[in-house]
Protein backbone atom coordinates (compact mmCIF):
# COMPACT_ATOMS: atom_id res chain seq x y z
CA UNK A 1 0.00 0.00 0.00
CA UNK A 2 2.99 2.35 0.52
CA UNK A 3 3.73 2.39 -3.20
CA UNK A 4 0.08 3.16 -3.98
CA UNK A 5 0.20 6.14 -1.63
CA UNK A 6 3.41 7.45 -3.18
CA UNK A 7 1.95 7.16 -6.66
CA UNK A 8 -1.04 9.22 -5.60
CA UNK A 9 1.29 12.04 -4.57
CA UNK A 10 3.03 12.11 -7.94
CA UNK A 11 1.75 14.09 -10.90
CA UNK A 12 -0.92 12.22 -12.77
CA UNK A 13 0.75 12.74 -16.12
CA UNK A 14 3.96 11.00 -15.09
CA UNK A 15 2.72 8.39 -12.63
CA UNK A 16 -1.00 7.61 -12.84
CA UNK A 17 -2.62 6.11 -9.77
CA UNK A 18 -2.65 2.33 -9.83
CA UNK A 19 -5.51 0.54 -8.15
CA UNK A 20 -5.13 -2.92 -6.65
CA UNK A 21 -7.14 -4.26 -9.59
CA UNK A 22 -4.88 -2.63 -12.20
CA UNK A 23 -1.79 -3.96 -10.42
CA UNK A 24 -3.17 -7.50 -10.40
CA UNK A 25 -4.16 -7.25 -14.05
CA UNK A 26 -0.66 -6.11 -15.03
CA UNK A 27 1.03 -8.75 -12.89
CA UNK A 28 -1.22 -11.41 -14.44
CA UNK A 29 -0.49 -10.25 -18.00
CA UNK A 30 3.24 -10.15 -17.34
CA UNK A 31 3.17 -13.57 -15.69
CA UNK A 32 1.16 -15.23 -18.47
CA UNK A 33 3.63 -13.90 -21.03
CA UNK A 34 6.44 -15.31 -18.92
CA UNK A 35 4.70 -18.70 -18.89
CA UNK A 36 4.51 -18.79 -22.68
CA UNK A 37 8.14 -17.74 -23.07
CA UNK A 38 9.37 -20.49 -20.78
CA UNK A 39 7.04 -23.07 -22.31
CA UNK A 40 8.68 -22.39 -25.67
CA UNK A 41 12.13 -22.58 -24.08
CA UNK A 42 11.52 -25.86 -22.26
CA UNK A 43 9.68 -27.63 -25.08
CA UNK A 44 13.09 -28.05 -26.66
CA UNK A 45 14.40 -29.94 -23.63
CA UNK A 46 11.20 -31.95 -23.13
CA UNK A 47 11.04 -33.18 -26.73
CA UNK A 48 14.75 -33.54 -27.50
CA UNK A 49 14.48 -37.26 -26.78
CA UNK A 50 12.37 -37.48 -29.95
CA UNK A 51 13.76 -34.92 -32.38
CA UNK A 52 17.47 -35.59 -31.71
CA UNK A 53 17.26 -38.32 -34.37
CA UNK A 54 15.70 -35.92 -36.90
CA UNK A 55 18.30 -33.15 -36.90
CA UNK A 56 21.48 -35.24 -36.63
CA UNK A 57 23.05 -38.28 -38.34
CA UNK A 58 22.22 -41.65 -36.82
CA UNK A 59 24.28 -42.72 -33.80
CA UNK A 60 23.91 -43.99 -30.24
CA UNK A 61 21.37 -42.26 -27.97
CA UNK A 62 23.91 -40.55 -25.72
CA UNK A 63 25.74 -39.09 -28.74
CA UNK A 64 22.51 -37.68 -30.20
CA UNK A 65 21.48 -36.26 -26.84
CA UNK A 66 24.91 -34.66 -26.58
CA UNK A 67 24.28 -32.92 -29.91
CA UNK A 68 20.92 -31.51 -28.79
CA UNK A 69 22.37 -30.63 -25.37
CA UNK A 70 25.19 -28.74 -27.10
CA UNK A 71 22.65 -26.66 -29.06
CA UNK A 72 20.69 -26.15 -25.81
CA UNK A 73 23.94 -24.74 -24.38
CA UNK A 74 24.52 -22.60 -27.50
CA UNK A 75 21.11 -21.03 -26.95
CA UNK A 76 22.36 -19.93 -23.54
CA UNK A 77 25.24 -18.04 -25.17
CA UNK A 78 22.71 -15.53 -26.48
CA UNK A 79 21.17 -14.98 -23.07
CA UNK A 80 23.81 -12.47 -21.88
CA UNK A 81 23.35 -10.55 -25.14
CA UNK A 82 19.59 -10.66 -24.58
CA UNK A 83 20.02 -9.55 -20.97
CA UNK A 84 22.22 -6.69 -22.13
CA UNK A 85 20.15 -5.47 -25.10
CA UNK A 86 16.73 -5.96 -23.52
CA UNK A 87 17.96 -4.56 -20.21
CA UNK A 88 19.14 -1.39 -21.94
CA UNK A 89 15.86 -1.23 -23.85
CA UNK A 90 13.73 -1.80 -20.73
CA UNK A 91 15.60 0.86 -18.76
CA UNK A 92 15.32 3.37 -21.63
CA UNK A 93 11.97 2.65 -23.33
CA UNK A 94 10.10 0.85 -20.55
CA UNK A 95 9.51 -2.59 -19.06
CA UNK A 96 6.38 -3.12 -21.16
CA UNK A 97 8.12 -2.43 -24.49
CA UNK A 98 10.92 -4.89 -23.71
CA UNK A 99 8.48 -7.62 -22.64
CA UNK A 100 6.58 -7.25 -25.92
CA UNK A 101 9.81 -7.55 -27.93
CA UNK A 102 10.97 -10.67 -26.10
CA UNK A 103 7.75 -12.61 -26.72
CA UNK A 104 7.90 -11.77 -30.45
CA UNK A 105 11.42 -13.23 -30.70
CA UNK A 106 10.35 -16.40 -28.92
CA UNK A 107 7.39 -16.86 -31.25
CA UNK A 108 9.61 -16.64 -34.34
CA UNK A 109 12.15 -19.09 -32.93
CA UNK A 110 9.46 -21.67 -32.22
CA UNK A 111 8.10 -21.39 -35.76
CA UNK A 112 11.56 -22.00 -37.23
CA UNK A 113 11.96 -25.24 -35.25
CA UNK A 114 8.44 -26.40 -36.08
CA UNK A 115 8.90 -25.92 -39.83
CA UNK A 116 12.52 -27.00 -40.38
CA UNK A 117 12.92 -30.28 -42.35
CA UNK A 118 15.12 -33.05 -40.95
CA UNK A 119 18.75 -33.97 -41.64
CA UNK A 120 17.73 -36.65 -44.14
CA UNK A 121 15.96 -33.99 -46.22
CA UNK A 122 18.21 -30.89 -46.14
CA UNK A 123 21.41 -32.27 -44.61
CA UNK A 124 23.58 -30.00 -42.49
CA UNK A 125 21.14 -27.10 -42.97
CA UNK A 126 18.82 -28.81 -40.47
CA UNK A 127 21.08 -28.48 -37.41
CA UNK A 128 22.16 -25.02 -38.62
CA UNK A 129 18.55 -23.78 -38.64
CA UNK A 130 18.03 -25.41 -35.25
CA UNK A 131 20.98 -23.42 -33.91
CA UNK A 132 19.59 -20.18 -35.41
CA UNK A 133 16.21 -20.80 -33.78
CA UNK A 134 17.79 -21.48 -30.39
CA UNK A 135 19.91 -18.33 -30.69
CA UNK A 136 16.74 -16.29 -31.21
CA UNK A 137 15.06 -17.99 -28.27
CA UNK A 138 18.14 -17.46 -26.13
CA UNK A 139 18.07 -13.75 -26.97
CA UNK A 140 14.40 -13.68 -25.98
CA UNK A 141 14.77 -15.54 -22.68
CA UNK A 142 17.88 -13.53 -21.79
CA UNK A 143 15.85 -10.37 -22.02
CA UNK A 144 12.72 -11.83 -20.46
CA UNK A 145 14.19 -12.74 -17.08
CA UNK A 146 15.64 -9.39 -16.06
CA UNK A 147 12.72 -7.39 -17.42
CA UNK A 148 9.98 -9.56 -15.93
CA UNK A 149 11.79 -9.79 -12.57
CA UNK A 150 12.02 -6.01 -12.55
CA UNK A 151 8.44 -5.52 -13.68
CA UNK A 152 6.87 -7.86 -11.10
CA UNK A 153 9.02 -6.49 -8.26
CA UNK A 154 8.23 -2.87 -9.12
CA UNK A 155 4.53 -3.51 -9.68
CA UNK A 156 4.05 -5.33 -6.33
CA UNK A 157 3.47 -3.47 -3.07
CA UNK A 158 6.23 -3.39 -0.45
CA UNK A 159 4.68 -5.77 2.07
CA UNK A 160 3.97 -8.55 -0.45
CA UNK A 161 6.84 -8.13 -2.90
CA UNK A 162 8.34 -11.56 -2.18
CA UNK A 163 4.97 -13.22 -2.73
CA UNK A 164 4.11 -11.50 -6.01
CA UNK A 165 7.59 -11.68 -7.50
CA UNK A 166 7.64 -15.43 -6.81
CA UNK A 167 5.12 -15.77 -9.61
CA UNK A 168 7.98 -15.33 -12.03
CA UNK A 169 9.10 -18.85 -11.12
CA UNK A 170 5.51 -20.04 -10.77
CA UNK A 171 4.99 -19.18 -14.42
CA UNK A 172 8.49 -20.31 -15.37
CA UNK A 173 7.79 -23.73 -13.86
CA UNK A 174 4.26 -23.67 -15.30
CA UNK A 175 5.80 -23.27 -18.73
CA UNK A 176 7.98 -26.30 -18.15
CA UNK A 177 5.02 -28.19 -16.70
CA UNK A 178 2.88 -27.29 -19.70
CA UNK A 179 5.62 -28.57 -21.99
CA UNK A 180 5.62 -31.87 -20.10
CA UNK A 181 1.79 -31.99 -20.16
CA UNK A 182 1.82 -31.64 -23.94
CA UNK A 183 4.43 -34.40 -24.06
CA UNK A 184 2.28 -36.70 -21.91
CA UNK A 185 -0.80 -36.08 -24.07
CA UNK A 186 1.13 -36.78 -27.25
CA UNK A 187 2.69 -39.90 -25.73
CA UNK A 188 -0.81 -41.16 -24.92
CA UNK A 189 -2.38 -40.29 -28.28
CA UNK A 190 0.43 -40.94 -30.79
CA UNK A 191 2.60 -43.95 -31.42
CA UNK A 192 6.38 -43.85 -30.85
CA UNK A 193 6.85 -43.81 -34.63
CA UNK A 194 4.53 -40.82 -35.03
CA UNK A 195 6.25 -38.90 -32.25
CA UNK A 196 9.65 -39.45 -33.83
CA UNK A 197 8.36 -38.66 -37.33
CA UNK A 198 6.26 -35.52 -36.85
CA UNK A 199 4.56 -35.44 -33.43
CA UNK A 200 7.46 -33.54 -31.82
CA UNK A 201 6.67 -30.55 -34.09
CA UNK A 202 3.19 -30.04 -32.57
CA UNK A 203 4.35 -28.40 -29.29
CA UNK A 204 6.43 -25.83 -31.18
CA UNK A 205 3.38 -24.84 -33.23
CA UNK A 206 1.37 -24.56 -29.99
CA UNK A 207 4.09 -22.35 -28.53
CA UNK A 208 4.04 -19.98 -31.48
CA UNK A 209 0.25 -19.62 -31.25
CA UNK A 210 0.36 -19.04 -27.48
CA UNK A 211 3.00 -16.35 -27.98
CA UNK A 212 0.51 -14.38 -30.07
CA UNK A 213 -1.98 -14.59 -27.18
CA UNK A 214 0.72 -13.42 -24.74
CA UNK A 215 1.53 -10.51 -27.02
CA UNK A 216 -2.12 -9.43 -26.92
CA UNK A 217 -2.23 -9.62 -23.11
CA UNK A 218 1.01 -7.72 -22.67
CA UNK A 219 -0.26 -4.86 -24.80
CA UNK A 220 -2.70 -4.09 -21.96
CA UNK A 221 -0.07 -3.92 -19.21
CA UNK A 222 0.65 -0.67 -17.37
CA UNK A 223 4.14 0.76 -17.00
CA UNK A 224 5.61 0.79 -13.49
CA UNK A 225 5.89 3.93 -11.36
CA UNK A 226 9.57 3.28 -10.75
CA UNK A 227 10.39 3.43 -14.46
CA UNK A 228 8.20 6.49 -15.03
CA UNK A 229 9.99 8.42 -12.30
CA UNK A 230 13.46 7.18 -13.25
CA UNK A 231 13.07 8.05 -16.95
CA UNK A 232 12.23 11.65 -16.03
CA UNK A 233 15.53 12.17 -14.16
CA UNK A 234 17.91 10.01 -16.23
CA UNK A 235 21.27 11.77 -16.75
CA UNK A 236 23.62 9.07 -18.13
CA UNK A 237 23.55 5.80 -20.02
CA UNK A 238 22.38 2.68 -18.18
CA UNK A 239 25.59 0.77 -18.88
CA UNK A 240 27.82 3.56 -17.55
CA UNK A 241 25.67 3.84 -14.44
CA UNK A 242 25.76 0.06 -13.97
CA UNK A 243 29.57 0.05 -13.80
CA UNK A 244 29.33 2.09 -10.62
CA UNK A 245 27.71 -0.89 -8.85
CA UNK A 246 30.41 -3.62 -8.94
CA UNK A 247 29.42 -5.09 -5.56
CA UNK A 248 25.81 -5.57 -6.64
CA UNK A 249 26.91 -7.13 -9.93
CA UNK A 250 29.19 -9.58 -8.13
CA UNK A 251 26.38 -10.40 -5.69
CA UNK A 252 24.01 -11.33 -8.54
CA UNK A 253 26.64 -13.65 -10.03
CA UNK A 254 27.43 -15.30 -6.71
CA UNK A 255 23.89 -15.81 -5.50
CA UNK A 256 22.83 -17.17 -8.92
CA UNK A 257 25.62 -19.70 -9.52
CA UNK A 258 24.59 -22.54 -7.23
CA UNK A 259 20.85 -21.93 -7.48
CA UNK A 260 20.61 -21.97 -11.26
CA UNK A 261 22.82 -25.07 -11.54
CA UNK A 262 20.67 -26.93 -9.00
CA UNK A 263 17.49 -25.79 -10.74
CA UNK A 264 18.56 -27.02 -14.18
CA UNK A 265 19.87 -30.26 -12.70
CA UNK A 266 16.59 -31.22 -11.04
CA UNK A 267 14.26 -29.91 -13.77
CA UNK A 268 15.62 -29.72 -17.32
CA UNK A 269 18.23 -32.48 -17.02
CA UNK A 270 16.32 -34.78 -14.68
CA UNK A 271 13.99 -36.19 -17.34
CA UNK A 272 16.98 -37.36 -19.40
CA UNK A 273 18.85 -38.52 -16.30
CA UNK A 274 16.01 -40.87 -15.35
CA UNK A 275 16.01 -42.36 -18.86
CA UNK A 276 19.70 -42.37 -19.71
CA UNK A 277 21.27 -43.13 -16.29
CA UNK A 278 18.57 -44.69 -14.11
CA UNK A 279 17.05 -46.72 -16.97
CA UNK A 280 13.41 -45.68 -16.69
CA UNK A 281 11.06 -45.46 -19.67
CA UNK A 282 10.43 -42.08 -21.33
CA UNK A 283 6.79 -42.17 -20.20
CA UNK A 284 7.68 -42.86 -16.53
CA UNK A 285 10.37 -40.17 -16.45
CA UNK A 286 7.92 -37.65 -17.92
CA UNK A 287 5.22 -38.47 -15.33
CA UNK A 288 7.70 -38.15 -12.44
CA UNK A 289 9.01 -34.85 -13.79
CA UNK A 290 5.47 -33.49 -14.20
CA UNK A 291 4.38 -34.49 -10.68
CA UNK A 292 7.46 -33.05 -8.96
CA UNK A 293 7.32 -29.85 -11.00
CA UNK A 294 3.67 -29.27 -10.07
CA UNK A 295 4.40 -29.44 -6.34
CA UNK A 296 7.56 -27.38 -6.86
CA UNK A 297 5.45 -24.70 -8.56
CA UNK A 298 3.01 -24.61 -5.64
CA UNK A 299 5.89 -24.05 -3.19
CA UNK A 300 7.07 -20.81 -4.81
CA UNK A 301 4.46 -18.32 -3.48
CA UNK A 302 4.54 -20.02 -0.06
CA UNK A 303 8.29 -19.47 0.32
CA UNK A 304 8.01 -16.04 -1.33
CA UNK A 305 5.40 -14.98 1.23
CA UNK A 306 7.61 -16.34 4.03
CA UNK A 307 10.42 -14.07 2.83
CA UNK A 308 8.08 -11.09 3.33
CA UNK A 309 7.83 -12.08 6.98
CA UNK A 310 11.33 -13.27 7.98
CA UNK A 311 13.51 -11.75 5.25
CA UNK A 312 15.23 -12.98 2.09
CA UNK A 313 18.66 -13.83 3.55
CA UNK A 314 17.61 -16.61 5.98
CA UNK A 315 15.84 -18.46 3.15
CA UNK A 316 18.83 -18.18 0.83
CA UNK A 317 21.14 -19.43 3.58
CA UNK A 318 18.82 -22.40 4.21
CA UNK A 319 19.05 -23.34 0.52
CA UNK A 320 22.84 -22.98 0.59
CA UNK A 321 23.34 -25.14 3.68
CA UNK A 322 20.90 -27.89 2.70
CA UNK A 323 22.06 -27.89 -0.93
CA UNK A 324 25.69 -28.27 0.10
CA UNK A 325 24.92 -31.13 2.50
CA UNK A 326 22.38 -33.14 0.49
CA UNK A 327 23.10 -32.71 -3.24
CA UNK A 328 25.54 -35.62 -3.49
CA UNK A 329 23.46 -38.04 -1.35
CA UNK A 330 20.28 -37.28 -3.35
CA UNK A 331 21.87 -37.64 -6.81
CA UNK A 332 23.81 -40.72 -5.76
CA UNK A 333 20.67 -42.37 -4.39
CA UNK A 334 18.75 -41.50 -7.57
CA UNK A 335 21.32 -43.32 -9.67
CA UNK A 336 20.41 -46.63 -8.06
CA UNK A 337 16.70 -46.06 -7.34
CA UNK A 338 14.44 -48.95 -8.31
CA UNK A 339 10.90 -47.57 -7.89
CA UNK A 340 8.93 -44.66 -9.30
CA UNK A 341 7.96 -43.49 -5.82
CA UNK A 342 11.58 -43.61 -4.70
CA UNK A 343 12.60 -41.37 -7.58
CA UNK A 344 9.64 -39.06 -6.92
CA UNK A 345 10.49 -38.47 -3.27
CA UNK A 346 14.19 -37.95 -3.89
CA UNK A 347 13.57 -35.37 -6.62
CA UNK A 348 10.87 -33.70 -4.52
CA UNK A 349 13.24 -33.39 -1.55
CA UNK A 350 15.79 -31.73 -3.83
CA UNK A 351 13.21 -29.30 -5.23
CA UNK A 352 12.02 -28.30 -1.75
CA UNK A 353 15.61 -27.28 -1.04
CA UNK A 354 15.96 -25.45 -4.37
CA UNK A 355 12.77 -23.46 -3.60
CA UNK A 356 14.85 -21.44 -1.17
CA UNK A 357 16.57 -19.96 -4.20
CA UNK A 358 13.97 -19.99 -6.98
CA UNK A 359 11.12 -18.37 -5.05
CA UNK A 360 12.96 -15.16 -4.15
CA UNK A 361 16.00 -14.79 -6.39
CA UNK A 362 14.17 -12.38 -8.73
CA UNK A 363 13.09 -9.96 -6.02
CA UNK A 364 16.48 -10.10 -4.28
CA UNK A 365 18.23 -9.02 -7.49
CA UNK A 366 15.67 -6.32 -8.25
CA UNK A 367 16.05 -4.89 -4.74
CA UNK A 368 19.81 -4.47 -5.26
CA UNK A 369 19.65 -1.82 -8.01
CA UNK A 370 18.16 1.66 -8.52
CA UNK A 371 15.32 1.93 -11.06
CA UNK A 372 17.32 3.56 -13.86
CA UNK A 373 19.57 0.46 -14.23
CA UNK A 374 17.42 -2.22 -12.61
CA UNK A 375 16.46 -4.29 -15.67
CA UNK A 376 20.04 -4.25 -16.96
CA UNK A 377 21.51 -4.86 -13.49
CA UNK A 378 19.28 -7.88 -12.94
CA UNK A 379 19.35 -9.29 -16.47
CA UNK A 380 22.97 -9.05 -17.64
CA UNK A 381 24.93 -10.65 -14.75
CA UNK A 382 22.18 -13.21 -14.25
CA UNK A 383 22.22 -14.21 -17.92
CA UNK A 384 26.02 -14.50 -17.91
CA UNK A 385 25.93 -16.76 -14.86
CA UNK A 386 23.10 -18.90 -16.20
CA UNK A 387 24.91 -19.29 -19.51
CA UNK A 388 28.06 -20.52 -17.81
CA UNK A 389 26.51 -22.77 -15.17
CA UNK A 390 22.89 -23.51 -16.15
CA UNK A 391 23.42 -23.74 -19.89
CA UNK A 392 26.29 -26.20 -19.61
CA UNK A 393 24.78 -28.35 -16.83
CA UNK A 394 23.21 -30.95 -19.08
CA UNK A 395 26.18 -31.04 -21.45
CA UNK A 396 28.69 -31.47 -18.62
CA UNK A 397 26.58 -34.15 -16.91
CA UNK A 398 26.35 -36.17 -20.14
CA UNK A 399 30.07 -35.76 -20.88
CA UNK A 400 31.01 -37.00 -17.41
CA UNK A 401 28.65 -39.94 -17.79
CA UNK A 402 30.21 -40.82 -21.13
CA UNK A 403 33.66 -40.63 -19.51
CA UNK A 404 32.55 -43.01 -16.75
CA UNK A 405 32.75 -40.41 -13.97
CA UNK A 406 29.12 -39.41 -13.46
CA UNK A 407 29.58 -38.80 -9.72
CA UNK A 408 31.96 -35.96 -10.58
CA UNK A 409 28.93 -33.96 -11.65
CA UNK A 410 27.34 -34.43 -8.22
CA UNK A 411 30.42 -32.89 -6.56
CA UNK A 412 30.45 -30.05 -9.10
CA UNK A 413 26.87 -29.04 -8.22
CA UNK A 414 27.70 -29.28 -4.51
CA UNK A 415 30.75 -27.03 -4.88
CA UNK A 416 28.82 -24.35 -6.78
CA UNK A 417 26.08 -24.26 -4.14
CA UNK A 418 28.75 -23.92 -1.44
CA UNK A 419 30.23 -20.88 -3.21
CA UNK A 420 26.78 -19.28 -3.38
CA UNK A 421 26.31 -19.99 0.32
CA UNK A 422 29.32 -17.79 1.07
CA UNK A 423 27.62 -14.96 -0.81
CA UNK A 424 24.36 -15.42 1.10
CA UNK A 425 26.19 -15.29 4.42
CA UNK A 426 28.03 -12.07 3.53
CA UNK A 427 25.23 -10.11 1.81
CA UNK A 428 22.67 -7.81 3.43
CA UNK A 429 19.01 -8.79 3.62
CA UNK A 430 17.47 -6.96 0.67
CA UNK A 431 14.02 -6.87 2.25
CA UNK A 432 15.39 -4.42 4.83
CA UNK A 433 17.72 -2.62 2.39
CA UNK A 434 15.59 -2.53 -0.77
CA UNK A 435 16.47 0.06 -3.45
CA UNK A 436 12.90 -0.11 -4.76
CA UNK A 437 11.70 1.90 -1.75
CA UNK A 438 14.06 4.72 -2.72
CA UNK A 439 12.75 5.06 -6.29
Amino acid sequence: MNSISSSAAAPAASAPVKTARSRLKSIFSGSVGNLVEWYDWYVYAAFSLYFSTVFFPKGDQTAQLLNTAAIFAVGFLMRPIGGWLMGLYADKKGRKAALLASVLLMCFGSLVIALTPGYDTIGVAAPVLLVVARLLQGLSVGGEYGTSATYLSEMADQNNRGFWSSFQYVTLISGQLLALAVLIVLQQTLTEEQLYAWGWRVPFVIGAICAVVALYLRRGMEETESFTKASAKRKESSFKALMRHPRELATVVGLTMGGTLAFYTYTTYMQKYLVNSVGMSKADSTLISAATLFLFMCLQPVVGALSDRIGRRPILIAFGVLGTLFTYPILNALNSVTSLWGAFWLIMAALVIVSGYTSINAVVKAELFPAEIRALGVGLPYALTVSIFGGTAELLALQLKKAGFESGYYWYVTACIAVSLLVYVCMKDTRSHSRIETD
